[in-house]
Parts: structure tokens; C-alpha cells; sequence
């Protein structure tokens, strides 16, 4: 392990102070589950820790019926499914929060430190993209909010600036008729990496027959988190048939870019997108039809 200072400020300002004055050799540490691996290995290098687990904004969990989900950088996964009213409003969201790691690494994980982790694979990215979260950051010139989808910008880089880093997320209340699900397949459950990850979100119609709109988003198959929105504008407005979800399928298969490495191939992946995109959307439509619930157990997914 190489060495490093650590410090544990106690405000958002002397957050934003340390990491301007340090630049890239002062890192945020959250749960520290990635960045402690990858500063073992040598792959990132800091000369600076700087511990936000002190600081009241980061630690803010909190859900109104009117302005949603406020989720703080630092909230642990295990604090957040310990939450009734989360699991039971977002359980499309808890889909991917308890895929990530084992009970031990959930209790010091959080949706933040994943996301900023800014892996192409990260269960929880997929999921927000289809919630329409938004990032809330920090830095020198004050605050400002910036679509999940746009805060990953190459594997293991964030638009994020010297001095800025992100305080909290904030997802909207779900609206009438609204419905989600995020699927993965791995080989081996919670301590394995997604080969490919699929969320999607759907608003019915008060009938529940026809889309009103719906998000798709990839995991695995890019150098990011891949925003699927053709797909979703695509079944916008449709009635809700096994022809319109197996279409909305093939385009959100045909948006990935997915590589062939250790955990598998090119053709497989692009296979794999769009089972789990069809399955995602049936998911997220029977959600709908029956209102919000709490989410299912997570299980293995076949291919097929």
C-alpha cells in the first residue's frame, strides 16, 4: 500500500479547499471499497484521503412524496435497504442496491462511491439513469446539479472538476402508472461483476394497456453506462404488446458496444442485452399494473 495523509473534515467548504489545493492527489473516501483495492493494486495513486463520512450533507437519506429520493454520496447500501419506505417506493432501484457485494462489503458500500467509481459495470448506474436521477456536486463555484447519465464520461472518469465531488443524488417521486426494474447476468451472485446489466422504467396509462414513456440503460456493453433513449421514445406511446417490448429490445441491443474479455464475449453480451432488456421492461410493467411494491428477491439470470 502506498503512503498517504488522511484528513476528515467536518464541512462541504473544506472538502472543496483540500481537493483544490491538492488536485488529482487527493481523493474522496467514502466506503472505500473500491478506492482502497485500486490503491493497493497501484491502480490510482493519491498522496491525500479526504474522509466525507463527517459531514451532514453526504449522510442525508430522506424521501418526501413530493420531491422524492435525496440520497447522500456516503449513505451506505445496507443503510438504504434498511429504509421500509425506500425499498417499498423505489424497488427498482433496490434491484440493483442489493447486487452489490456480499452483506459485509453493503455495510460500507454506498451508491455514491459507485457511481464515482465510474465503472462501466456498476449495478447502481444503470438503475439511476432509469429514475431519472440527478447529481447533486459541490465545488469552487458553488453548487450545481448535472443527469446521472452525463457524470460518467470513460471507465473510471467523471466530469467531476478539481475541487468539486458529489454530495447527493436526488431522484424523483415515482408518478402514477410507474414501474421499474434493474436485471443483471453473472456467473455468481453478489460478489461477481455484471457481464451485462439491464434497467428500464415504464409510466402506463391509467388503463395500464399503452406506454406513456419509458427509460432503457445498458451496463457492460460501453466504456459507460449506456442511456438507451431511442429505445424508450420508441415505445412511447404504444400499446404495451410483447411485439413493442421484443423491438425496444433489439434497439437497445443494437445501441451496445460491448468488447470480449474475462467475463465474456462480444456476441454473447450483445445476446445478453437484449434478453435482459425484454425481461427488465416486463418486469418494470408488471410493477406498474401493480402499483409500487416491495422489490423481489435478487436471482440468478440465464441467457435464455
Amino acid at each position: 500500500m502506498q503512503d498517504f495523509d488522511y484528513i476528515a473534515p467536518h464541512s462541504v467548504l473544506e472538502v472543496i479547499s483540500l481537493l483544490s489545493r491538492n488536485g488529482d492527489q487527493a481523493r474522496i473516501l467514502s466506503g472505500g471499497t473500491d478506492l482502497l483495492v485500486q490503491l493497493r493494486e497501484g491502480r490510482r495513486n493519491a498522496t491525500l484521503l479526504i474522509d466525507i463520512k463527517r459531514i451532514p450533507e453526504v449522510n442525508e437519506l430522506s424521501y418526501d412524496p413530493v420531491t422524492g429520493l435525496r440520497l447522500g454520496a456516503a449513505v451506505t447500501c445496507h443503510r438504504i435497504g434498511r429504509n421500509p419506505a425506500i425499498v417499498h417506493v423505489y424497488p427498482g432501484l433496490m434491484d440493483a442496491i442489493s447486487l452489490i457485494g456480499g452483506v459485509q462489503i453493503q455495510g460500507r458500500a454506498s451508491i455514491g462511491g459507485n457511481l464515482c467509481n465510474a465503472s462501466p459495470a456498476a449495478d447502481s448506474i444503470p438503475a439511476l439513469i432509469v429514475h431519472k436521477a440527478t447529481c447533486v456536486i459541490a465545488g469552487p463555484y458553488g453548487y450545481r446539479e448535472v443527469p446521472v447519465e452525463e457524470f460518467c464520461i470513460a471507465p473510471g472518469q467523471t466530469i467531476l472538476q478539481r475541487g468539486e465531488f458529489l454530495v447527493w443524488l436526488q431522484i424523483p417521486p415515482p408518478q402514477p402508472g410507474f414501474g421499474a426494474a434493474y436485471l443483471r447476468f453473472t456467473p455468481r451472485n453478489e460478489m461477481d461483476i455484471a457481464v451485462v446489466g439491464a434497467g428500464a422504467s415504464v409510466i402506463l396509462d391509467e388503463s395500464h394497456a399503452s406506454f406513456v414513456s419509458a427509460r432503457i440503460a445498458l451496463g457492460a456493453v460501453a466504456p459507460t453506462p449506456l442511456f438507451v433513449p431511442e429505445a424508450g421514445e420508441w415505445l412511447a406511446g404504444r400499446p404495451v404488446s410483447a411485439e413493442a417490448i421484443e423491438e425496444a429490445a433489439r434497439i437497445a441491443q443494437a445501441a451496445a458496444r460491448p468488447i470480449t474479455d474475462m467475463r465474456g464475449t462480444a456476441a454473447q453480451r450483445r445476446h445478453l442485452s437484449a434478453v435482459l432488456t425484454r425481461r427488465a421492461l416486463e418486469r418494470a410493467i408488471q410493477r406498474a399494473r401493480e402499483g409500487t411494491a416491495s422489490p423481489s428477491a435478487p436471482y440468478f439470470m440465464s441467457s435464455h
